[in-house]
């Protein structure tokens, strides 16, 4: 099960930071303008909002541990698929179905998490985010010399990516074969605590009604709902433009395409020690309004340094992008400061990142709009650093030290 969850949670970026490090060999292979380079760039958040509501269904109907296996066979089959689809609708169809098996893999994994490891919920979840990290700058960093040693083909450095998917799938095929444990009993009641199958089945409802009202919580009447759903998506915004977006930026500017991939697996590779620091530091306050200030004026410097010095001072503006970039996981831990209850914690998670997601959609294929008409990286970089100034605010709004429950509580009674 430890093999199962690190090689998924290693599969869940690389489709799409690999992407990034060869996104102007497939623009040129594909004939593909700008603005549908960022329509690309989209597809990842689109497919995250729409294929992970369906995760908790399949869940319950099939068991979470098939599912993850399925998934981990779509994003095979996908990586293995849309390089070789020959243009740009089959390649966009390929890379939705191993989005789709990250998408469903994604929002199961904690609850794999909690039903087999109750009583080590926290050094798994530490495991698990490790391992996504160095999967995601894995990718970014490997890609580009890994397609010179394949022989040049851009084809055959994304295609790569699906064998260690394929590789994934294996360690779930037991749980496909033995429903009976999947269900959950036996895991949690060797442990003899329930938390663990209880945990499960709440996140899975409460990811599947997202948009119910269970105990009495209407989660749209909390203003830090809103601000923290908000916070969600700007964050998740900025991070879609560099995983999409920043290897180019370097490689216009001069660098080389494999010195460009380091630079983006640097950007990455920060979140692995940052995701253990940040949250640790957020529970410790009473706002975590500082915490958002430090990284959105850390974006706003790299930023800065892309618009004039992007190679000149290229290594500390890919440090620099990478510490904001971990406003992720302070988003985490702030869903879990803002509610009081367990019923509210989901109902908060769920709000947030389906609403958030959906709003960083248009973000990355704005980019790339502007990339393409403007001829330079001066407009985009400028919406980049606009975008921060919002994220800013609406995370010390999300940061303030109240609970959804209360808010929503005193709405309705005013109402």
């Amino acid at each position: 099960m430890v093999v199962g969850i690190v090689l998924t949670a290693l599969n869940l970026r690389p489709a799409i930071t690999s992407l990034g490090a060869l996104l102007e060999e497939v623009r040129d292979g594909l004939g593909m303008s700008g603005s549908l380079a960022g329509l690309l760039t989209s597809v990842p958040p689109l497919c995250f909002a729409v294929f992970g509501v369906m995760a908790p269904r399949l869940a319950r109907r099939f068991g979470p541990g098939a599912v993850v296996c399925a998934g981990m066979a779509a994003i095979a089959a996908g990586l293995a698929v849309r390089p070789y689809a020959g243009n740009t609708a089959g390649f966009l169809a390929a890379s939705a179905l191993a989005l789709m098996g990250i998408a469903v893999s994604n929002v199961l994994m904690p609850v794999i998490v909690k039903r087999w490891f109750p009583d080590r919920v926290g050094s798994m979840t530490g495991l698990y985010s490790m391992a996504l990290a160095l999967g995601t700058s894995a990718a970014a960093a490997v890609t580009v010399p890994m397609t010179d040693v394949l022989g040049g083909s851009w084809q055959s450095g994304l295609a790569v990516w699906a064998g260690l998917a394929a590789a994934a799938v294996l360690p779930w095929l037991p749980l496909v074969r033995a429903r009976d444990a999947e269900a959950g009993a036996g895991p949690v009641r060797r442990t003899g605590s329930g938390d663990g199958a209880a945990g499960a089945r709440s996140d899975s409802g409460s990811a599947a009604a997202a948009g119910s009202e269970p105990d009495g919580l209407r989660i749209t009447r909390s203003r830090t709902a809103w601000a923290l759903a908000v916070f969600f998506g700007l964050q998740a915004t900025a991070a879609y433009i560099t995983m999409g977006w920043m290897a180019q930026i370097f490689r216009d500017a001069g660098v080389s395409a494999g010195t460009a991939g380091l630079l983006l697996a640097v950007t990455m590779v920060m979140g692995v020690p940052l995701a253990f620091v940040i949250p640790r530091l957020a529970t410790r306050l009473p706002h975590q309004g500082p915490i958002v200030l430090a990284l959105g004026v850390c974006g706003l410097a790299g930023y800065a340094g892309l618009y004039f010095a992007p190679a000149g001072g290229a290594w500390a503006w890919a440090l620099l992008l990478g510490v904001s970039n971990c406003a992720f996981p302070l988003a985490l831990t702030m869903v879990g400061m803002r509610a009081r209850t367990g019923a509210g914690v989901a109902k908060l998670s769920a709000f947030a990142q389906s609403t958030g997601y959906l709003l960083s959609i248009p973000g990355p294929l704005l980019v790339g709009v502007l990339y393409q008409h403007s001829g330079g990286w001066g407009l985009p970089l400028a919406l980049m650093a606009a975008l921060m100034v919002p994220q800013m605010a609406v995370g010390v709004l999300a940061g303030r030290d109240r609970t959804v429950e209360d808010e929503a509580a005193a709405r309705g009674a005013q109402g």
